[in-house]
């Protein structure tokens, strides 16, 4: 089976979507090793599967333990890694065509930002800079090089040089993106740095344990007071994906066309919530076609009536019981 590129970054309707994860399901049920001993463990007949509820979600936690791919590990192959602490095992993504992942983001952007040489981009994301296969940085990366503005770049500790751009900066029209994790961008508004109309903030999350884990409102509340601005952008990505949910200000993260999330019950994992009320967040990235396009992650979430999602927060160890039963017999 050969999985279409163009018919995933070409989806204009529900059915196309359906059609297209169906697809997506029954490749990466035969050629994924990993998931499709997840599927069999679940006892689930992969031929009855025929709509997006009863496509099982392969745990996130996956990724720590099994090389995660539909399609063979190759010398073009680049390993994208999750931070973590000492006491902790990053998650690897193994990408076996770094040009879906390039086309994705860039497609993604372009949706819902407009073209990066529209744009000055500012990154602060110090703790993705410290390290190696970092999946944010390959991104932002890219962006900052489309963007072929002279102040455009990455900054890790000269905060000083990032404060005199953004100072001239904000006496032209130019668009601006500063982008960051939450602590850097914290760090930076308590410098008493006003901003103009002309600027985007965009957090990525990512406090690790630098400051106080706040809640999406708690933090936008502190940035927009710092920053004295009225809106707050969100990035929600993460290194076993390839593509990226926005939030344009509003709390509210939109996704692109290829990329959908379903809400699971906290004590049923294996159950799709329809009620718009919290639970865990699955997420279909149809992109991600060469590792596993349906993934279980461990944040919290609810759909709001016209499907924007909203994050409630991550699950505690005790609160995945159920698939960390399930995970104990891979």
């Amino acid at each position: 089976m050969i999985i279409n590129e163009n018919e995933i970054f070409n989806i204009a309707s529900e059915s196309d979507f359906l059609q297209c994860a169906l697809s997506i399901f029954n490749f990466q049920f035969a050629q994924n090793p990993v998931y499709n001993k997840w599927v069999k463990l679940l006892n689930i007949d992969s031929e009855k599967v025929k709509t997006l509820e009863q496509i099982p979600f392969l745990p996130i936690e996956a990724f720590k333990k099994f090389e995660v791919v539909s399609s063979p590990i190759n010398s073009a192959t680049i390993k994208f890694t999750s931070s973590s602490t000492t006491s902790q095992i990053p998650a690897t993504h193994y990408v076996n065509d770094i040009k879906v992942y390039e086309k994705s983001f860039s497609k993604d952007f372009n949706l819902f930002y407009g073209k990066p040489s529209d744009y000055c981009i500012l990154a602060l994301l110090p703790n993705y800079l410290q390290r190696s296969g970092s999946s944010l940085v390959y991104m932002c990366d890219r962006l900052i090089k489309e963007s072929k503005h002279p102040f455009s770049g990455f900054f890790l500790d000269d905060i000083d040089d990032l404060i005199s751009k953004i100072n001239q900066l904000k006496q032209t029209d130019q668009k601006i993106l500063l982008i960051g994790v939450s602590y850097a961008l914290m760090d930076l508004c308590d410098k008493d740095i006003s901003l103009t109309d002309n600027f985007i903030v965009m957090e990525t999350g990512g406090m690790k344990g630098t400051r106080k884990e706040l809640l999406k409102p708690e933090l936008h509340a502190y940035l927009k007071s710092g920053f004295n601005i009225e809106q707050i952008h969100s990035e929600y990505g993460m290194t076993e994906l390839l593509s990226q949910a926005y939030s344009l200000g509003n709390g509210e993260f939109i996704s692109p066309p290829w990329m959908k999330f379903l809400i699971r019950e906290v004590d049923d994992p294996l159950k799709i919530r329809t009620d718009n009320k919290t639970g865990g967040i699955n997420v279909i990235d149809l992109a991600n076609y060469n590792s596993c396009s349906f993934i279980a992650t461990k944040d919290l979430g609810k759909l709001n009536q016209n499907k924007t999602l909203e994050l409630m927060g991550r699950y505690d160890n005790s609160d995945v019981r159920g698939c960390n039963l399930l995970m104990g017999n891979f």
